[in-house]
């Protein structure tokens, strides 16, 4: 079974850009289906972006045009990359299948400050 770590959440200003990073261990050769899930305050979680297992790429509308998700399937990782950061975007934020048929990580906080 696949378990992930993500990491490279931190504080930024509005408008601010952060990199984050997700290391899968187990099956992970065939790359598959991954994506980024966020939990914001008094909020449940939300897929935000997400990669099936040929590439095709899909994204909320909240995050749309500023988030792009990728990955390196011989690192077996999967990145967000997040720019043009706003308040909202203040989380936790997990990889996991767009299911969640994994185990949750830790996940990684994102604060963005105004």
């Amino acid at each position: 079974q696949v378990h992930v770590v993500e990491s490279g959440g931190g504080l930024v200003q509005a408008g601010g850009s952060l990199r984050l990073s997700c290391i899968a261990s187990g099956r992970f050769s065939d790359g598959p289906a991954m994506g980024w899930h966020r939990q914001t305050p008094g909020n449940q979680r939300e897929l935000v972006a997400s990669m099936s297992r040929l590439g095709r790429k899909d994204y909320s509308e909240s995050v749309k045009g500023r988030f792009t998700i990728s990955r390196d399937i011989a690192k077996s990782t999967i990145y967000l990359e997040m720019n043009n950061l706003t308040v909202e975007d203040t989380g936790v934020y997990y990889c996991n299948h767009p299911e969640g048929l994994l185990p949750w990580g830790q996940g990684t906080q994102v604060t963005v400050s105004s």
